[in-house]
């Protein structure tokens, strides 16, 4: 059987880019033929998801049809395994998912069992209002036997900001701000943090982070490797 991922994304385009990076990171490759084999789909004309999980249940729709137009498509192609490098959009993810064939891979499950592995606990969640807002990560936490911590919303502003106003904006992200997402977390007695947006995925990609933090995007990539059948570098997630 040939394996073949499918990345469905754009949200935004960086962080796919980003994402695909890591495939290739994690892959214990000694030729071209050991890599993934992949198809990306950058669709950067994806309506805004958290826009559309705090708005009306139209806008939810539009993304709706959207993700699941794009699933068929990678699907129609060839893909065995999705990989959608967007938390936000996992908020639709398992709508999608009764609708095809082939298994999306779950970033925030995978993230789930891969903190719960190591023991941790407390997680503090960095990632858009409309996946805090939603729960997204805090409901598979609790099901693995963890307790995440939020940011205050004081603080919350400032992981906006970082996501949009920098990153999506194009620019390399301010430390400072980051600086006081850190302080917050700390005073949470959280005992790691996780990176679950993936412009912050981008920002850990551009500026040294301690191993505090778990990369989502970076635990999507390790299960993208393994599900496509390709030797894993092991440790890549730290």
């Amino acid at each position: 059987m040939e394996y073949r991922l499918g990345v469905l994304g754009g949200m935004g385009p960086q962080a796919t880019n980003t994402f695909y990076q890591f495939v290739i990171d994690c892959t214990d490759a000694g030729s071209d033929q050991e890599h993934v084999n992949a198809l990306i789909l950058s669709d950067s004309g994806m309506p805004d998801r958290t826009a559309a999980i705090l708005g009306s249940e139209e806008a939810r729709e539009a993304v709706y049809r959207r993700l699941l137009a794009d699933a068929r498509l990678l699907e129609g192609a060839g893909c065995t395994v999705i990989a959608v490098p967007c938390n936000t959009s996992h908020f639709f993810l398992d709508r999608v998912q009764e609708q095809i064939g082939v298994p999306i891979l779950h970033m925030i499950r995978e993230t789930a069992r891969f903190l719960a592995a190591q023991g941790l606990k407390r997680p503090g969640i960095l990632a858009t209002d409309g996946t805090i807002q939603t729960g997204l990560y805090q409901k598979e936490f609790a099901a693995a036997g963890i307790q995440a911590a939020v940011p205050a919303p004081q603080t919350q502003e400032q992981v906006m900001s970082l996501i949009y106003d920098d990153i999506k904006a194009g620019r390399d992200g301010d430390p400072r701000k980051f600086a006081h997402i850190h302080r917050d977390l700390l005073a949470q007695g959280c005992d790691c943090g996780v990176l679950a947006c993936t412009e912050l995925s981008v920002f850990a990609d551009r500026h040294h982070l301690p191993p505090f933090y778990t990369d989502a995007m970076a635990v999507l990539a390790q299960r993208s490797v393994e599900a496509c059948r390709r030797p894993l570098r092991r440790f890549f997630i730290k």
